[in-house]
């Protein structure tokens, strides 16, 4: 029996082979999503149980538990489904492109660039611009660091560890820029700025937050695993790929152009969230293999459940505290990435 699934779409013309492991591990990631998505409904100051909660999604549960699923927690949940993936495939991107284990859109400076423009939307257009916008400003701050970073990073090509060194330079330089525009401005865009900046998805609304997201989400996640196959080259190094007939150079800026979009996206929503783009594509790798068309639904789907059971314990462990989920992702990722850094010292 083959090993791979070939799926197609004619008139496209497109076509991508995967494990059949791949989609055996993605069935049960969906399924432990689901549960975690379920669970997560449920828990909280007045606990629902995982049965009233399947009933309250399918319209039949008690008016009060109706209210606190549908309206309250789900928005939050959701939220948090589509944070996680949005993120850990733009750090599946990124570690592809750059060649370079360590890449991932906090660590190189690109959410810190997101926050700064949802920050400015913040403190600039706040009752005035429809919060629709935020997103756009959250992704052209990534822009702009991203050129930025490579600019400085540039030195007859980029290397891989000089990227990732400047990029935590850049990283915390523009945080010190946001927190000054916090500390200059009033008291209340303040606390929602600080907020923000800790990596927070509290107060999600259906309107407001998730209608916001989900058109980005929905339209750039199926766009970028339409790249898979231009990541998997890009993998081989330019020398390979140029040989290989490949634009190296088109299909870097389109790649890393999609990551950054997918980042800020997800940051003018969620805040600075950290570590997820890094450790999922790992656990990912774990899981599937290396090749980005299995790669990159698995580390989403993955980064889905982590930011999930992240914010469960963040809303949970300190009743009647909410603290930002953005604290347990930077608990939980920066020993991982002193770890990766450890493994591979002796690689650049």
């Amino acid at each position: 029996m083959s090993k791979h699934r070939i799926l197609r779409a004619g008139r496209a013309g497109i076509s991508f082979m995967l494990e059949r492991r791949t989609v055996w591990v993605s069935l049960i990631l969906l399924a432990v999503c689901f549960i975690v998505i379920v669970v997560s409904t449920g828990m909280g100051s007045q606990p629902i149980s995982p049965l009233n909660v399947i009933k309250a999604l399918a319209g039949k549960a008690p008016p009060m538990e109706q209210v606190i699923v549908m309206k309250l927690r789900l928005p939050r949940v959701i939220i948090a489904v589509l944070i996680g993936a949005a993120l850990a495939v733009a750090g599946a991107i990124l570690q592809g492109v750059i060649r370079n284990p360590l890449a991932s859109p906090d660590v190189i400076g690109m959410t810190e660039g997101a926050s700064l423009g949802a920050v400015l939307f913040i403190f600039l257009f706040t009752g005035t611009v429809s919060i629709h916008w935020m997103p756009l400003f959250a992704i052209l701050g990534a822009f702009l660091i991203t050129g930025l970073l490579y600019v400085l990073a540039w030195k007859g090509g980029v290397s891989p560890l000089r990227l990732v060194l400047i990029g935590i330079g850049v990283s915390a330089a523009v945080k010190s820029i946001s927190y000054m525009l916090i500390i200059s401005g009033p008291l209340q865009l303040a606390d929602r700025s600080l907020t923000f900046m800790a990596g927070s998805i509290y107060g999600m609304s259906w309107d407001k937050d998730v209608m916001t997201l989900l058109p980005w989400v929905a339209v750039l996640l199926p766009v970028t695993w339409l790249q898979a196959r231009n990541v998997n080259i890009q993998a081989l190094g330019d020398d390979v790929a140029s040989s290989a007939g490949a634009h190296v150079q088109k299909q870097r800026l389109l790649l890393i152009g999609l990551s950054v979009a997918l980042a800020g996206a997800a940051v003018s929503i969620g805040g600075a969230i950290a570590f997820i783009g890094l450790m999922a594509p790992h656990m990912a790798r774990r899981l599937v293999g290396p090749s980005f068309g299995s790669l990159l639904p698995v580390s989403a789907l993955i980064g889905a459940i982590v930011l999930l059971a992240a914010d469960l314990v963040a809303r949970t462990a300190f009743l009647p505290r909410d603290v930002p989920a953005g604290v347990f992702t930077a608990a939980i990722g920066a020993p991982f990435f002193l770890y990766l850094l450890y493994r591979n010292r002796n690689r650049f």
